[in-house]
């Protein structure tokens, strides 16, 4: 559009008021048409795109004092003159141009929208837009005891970071990438939704990045991110159970524009232990005793994770599998004190006797003189 073009316009017209319409007046149609053909409420509709670009013109025009008297002026004095650059009662154009358009575009246009699209609906083109880091994940072998007390553990971590070649803006050495022109750099655009508001979501021109690369880095072919290695100390609680995910925070890649780093995640693989187990914060063992132990009780001595030992009673009669709880020698919980060390017995029956031991528990076995145990399963098995 040329500048005669511009200058020729009824933006009185445009805005559908008279021309001696107030400010609110003309502040409110303005916000009318705006609010009827704003691009984010009508994406790809190229009329109502036009009709808003120009009730902003014409608003940028008639919404200040100085340039609507200079605008009033020179349409009531039957046009411009051309070709006089400082004469009395002339004007020249280009500087008319220039005093007419001062200011006009996204700056003030964002101020005027300030209170009319709320929650993200307006155009924001001030700054590109942050991007928080990716996630890290990574896997980390531990025996049975460092997961009992917690352990510290070296990871090597292999994750994005910025391109050190361009320096994260994914451009050849000696150029810049430019502002996306769909997003004016925010890396959001606001898709259509009921009402006046919008949804707010990444730019698919620049994948969300605010900036478009022409040329781009040969070592990170535009992207801007490049893999790295680093080697990391991570915390393991204590109490982790195998095949648990930690989240540690802030340790995962770099964000782009002032984003926050992401986090890691570290899965945890416990190695079983040769004697013991677990049940929640319970450790569990099982132990030996022999027949005669069983049956008359004793006083026997479990090994502990720690390395020491503890004494357990054993009392006359104990039967085969039973499970017996010895206070605090478990594992530490997060939030205090310590599970406890279930001890099961497992009686031991001899695979060989001698002659003098079969005799006793011949007469044993006479001495008792106990009933069968088996008496009435045939019985119970009929009945059902």
């Amino acid at each position: 559009m040329s500048t005669k073009d511009w200058l020729e316009k009824d933006y009185y017209k445009v805005l559908g008021v008279s021309k001696n319409a107030k400010p609110e007046q003309i502040k409110k149609a303005f916000r009318r048409i705006a609010r009827e053909n704003h691009p984010d409420q009508h994406p790809g509709d190229r009329r109502a795109e036009e009709r808003f670009k120009e009730a902003s013109e014409a608003n940028d025009v008639l919404s200040d004092p100085a340039k609507r008297k200079e605008y009033d002026e020179l349409r009531a004095g039957g046009g411009f003159h051309f070709n006089r650059p400082g004469g009395a009662g002339g004007a020249n154009v280009n500087d008319v141009f220039r005093n007419m358009t001062g200011g006009m575009g996204d700056s003030g246009l964002g101020d005027l929208f300030g209170g009319l699209f709320t929650g993200g609906a307006s155009r924001r083109t001030s700054a590109r837009h942050a991007r928080r880091g990716a996630d890290v994940e990574g896997e980390v072998s531990i025996s049975f005891g460092e997961a009992v007390k917690g352990t510290t553990v070296g990871m090597q971590m292999v994750s994005d970071d910025a391109c050190p070649a361009c320096r994260g803006t994914g451009a050849r050495a000696g150029t810049v990438p430019r502002v996306c022109p769909n997003c004016q750099g925010s890396g959001v655009r606001t898709g259509s939704a009921q009402g006046v508001f919008g949804l707010t979501e990444p730019c698919a021109t620049c994948s969300g990045r605010g900036m478009i690369v022409d040329d781009p880095c040969t070592s990170c072919h535009g992207s801007g991110r490049a893999r790295s290695q680093r080697t990391m100390q991570v915390r393991i609680p204590a109490g982790v159970t195998d095949g648990q995910r930690i989240r540690v925070r802030g340790k995962g890649s770099k964000g782009e524009n002032g984003g926050a780093p992401g986090d890691l995640y570290v899965l945890v693989h416990v190695a079983a232990h040769p004697l013991f187990g677990r049940s929640g914060d319970n450790l569990t063992v099982t132990v030996p005793v022999t027949y005669a132990e069983a049956a008359l009780g004793a006083e026997i001595e479990v090994p502990s994770l720690e390395g020491g030992r503890v004494r357990l009673r054993i009392p006359a009669g104990t039967p085969n599998g039973r499970t017996f709880r010895v206070r605090g020698k478990g594992i530490g919980r997060a939030k205090g004190g310590r599970g406890d060390l279930l001890v099961s017995v497992e009686v031991q029956v001899p695979a060989h006797l001698s002659d003098a031991a079969r005799a006793a528990l011949e007469d044993y076995v006479r001495a008792v003189a106990e009933p069968d145990p088996r008496a009435g399963m045939a019985a119970r098995a009929a009945k059902g």
